[in-house]
């Protein structure tokens, strides 16, 4: 499990076939020389097997369902991706709960900052920016506002949907950390991006009556949540 709380960032290096699967090399002093063969870590929010460990690099090995759901396929050598280890049992939750499963890819439409870049005080480094993100039809009973989001493994908060309205889009506020930090800062307009749901909105939804049935406080109190 992890609480999409990036570490740090990765370069991959090459995604090449190996066999009847797609190996994948990610440079990455710091996170590389914490890791053992076998052991679990997320890349951009998906949860693969490090192999093949050194100081400065490790491998994993995608399976055709990985390739399938996930944005993996489309990484170029240099590209950036998000770090994040497994969460150790009594360790606190900084994020949300993620379970590295991506559940889809949407589409980055932009990211900006909030205060103008004309602007004689504006850094990228201590600014906050707003990212619009387009969401696959299948995950729009999970965007609640409020509610929580991986996107490439990174634990964020919906700030704005236009879902109910007949729309197709989230907006996440993005702290200048965030944005420094991890692979925000490298994506651009059309880029796919991985997305999680919050496992703790599906379970209510999955589990809420299918007959006009309201998600309601009461209702999610009565049933554990």
């Amino acid at each position: 499990m992890f609480t999409g709380i990036i570490e740090q960032t990765g370069r991959v290096v090459s995604l090449k076939p190996h066999g009847g699967v797609q190996r994948l090399t990610v440079e990455c002093p710091g996170v590389a020389g914490q890791l053992r063969e076998g052991d679990s870590l997320a890349i951009s929010g998906v949860c693969l097997t490090a192999l093949d460990v050194n100081e400065q690099f490790f491998h994993a090995d995608l399976a055709a369902e990985t390739l399938a759901r996930t944005t993996l396929t489309q990484l170029a050598p240099g590209t950036l991706v998000n770090l994040e280890l497994p969460t150790a049992a009594g360790a606190p939750l900084g994020g949300h709960i993620v379970q590295g499963h991506v559940d889809g890819t949407g589409t980055l439409l932009s990211l900006v900052p909030v205060q103008p870049q004309e602007s004689a005080e504006f850094d990228p480094a201590t600014t906050d920016w707003r990212m619009t993100i387009r969401i696959p039809e299948s995950l729009f009973p999970y965007m609640v506002p409020k509610g929580s989001v991986a996107i490439e493994g990174i634990s964020l908060t919906i700030a704005a949907t236009d879902i109910p309205r007949g729309g197709e889009t989230i907006e996440i506020a993005v702290l200048p950390l965030t944005w420094t930090r991890t692979n925000l800062h490298a994506l651009s307009p059309g880029t796919a991006v991985n997305l999680e749901a919050d496992i703790l909105i599906k379970s209510a939804v999955l589990r809420a009556p299918t007959s006009e049935f309201d998600l309601t406080e009461s209702w999610l109190i009565a049933n554990g949540y």
